[in-house]
């Protein structure tokens, strides 16, 4: 199968002088715009916007948000050979569905997340988010495995310092005040976080 090369030039170009899509589809919420503007502080502009030459002028068709975001500062557009709308359109509508249809490895994003440190909340919020899986299935949960009369799983929370002192310590007291849980048991963590999570939604 031959595969054309549609790149026709790279520009730096005030992103004010792009034309937005006309039918860009996407909408972006407020906490997306603000995870940008902290990635952008503290890693800097490190992609490219993809543009056509359309009648009209020089037309976006991947980076609407960063163009709303930069301004009238210069960003990298890599140009392409398209000659009409429908080839912008095709390729505008392919885009984002392709790269959301990539799996998700949790072992290596929950090691790259905990390498990965930043100092913008908003950036933070969205890893957080990401790493509590919060747009996962539940069928992407564990199998649970049977010991003795119960089922038993393994789930995975991404915490801060301060969080895993405060987790720690309630676990600690819960185990201590329950004296018949065997220290040995191997599920006294699940034990004790049941009894912590039955006692707040008792309180509540």
């Amino acid at each position: 199968m031959e595969i054309r090369d549609r790149v026709k030039e790279f520009r730096r170009v005030k992103a004010s002088d792009l034309i937005p899509h006309p039918s860009n589809y996407r909408r972006h919420p407020p906490a997306q715009r603000t995870a940008l503007r902290g990635a952008l502080a503290e890693i800097g502009f490190a992609d490219v916007m993809l543009a056509w030459e359309a009648p009209d002028g020089l037309q976006l068709i991947d980076g609407h948000l960063r163009q709303e975001e930069m301004g009238d500062r210069e960003v990298p557009v890599v140009v392409l050979d398209f000659t009409s709308q429908e080839e912008a359109d095709r390729l505008l509508v392919t885009l984002d569905p392709l790269a959301a249809m990539a799996q998700v490895d949790k072992d290596t994003l929950l090691a790259l997340l905990d390498s990965a440190r930043f100092e913008d909340a908003g950036v933070n919020a969205m890893l957080e988010a990401l790493a509590n899986d919060a747009y996962a299935p539940l069928a992407a949960w564990p199998t649970l495995v049977a010991d003795g009369e119960h089922l038993i799983g393994q789930m995975t929370f991404t915490v801060t310092e301060d969080q895993r002192a405060l987790i720690e310590r309630a676990l600690t007291l819960a185990k201590q005040n329950a004296a018949d849980w065997d220290t040995g048991n191997a599920n006294s963590n699940g034990n004790a976080l049941a009894a912590i999570c039955g006692a707040f939604m008792v309180d509540k």
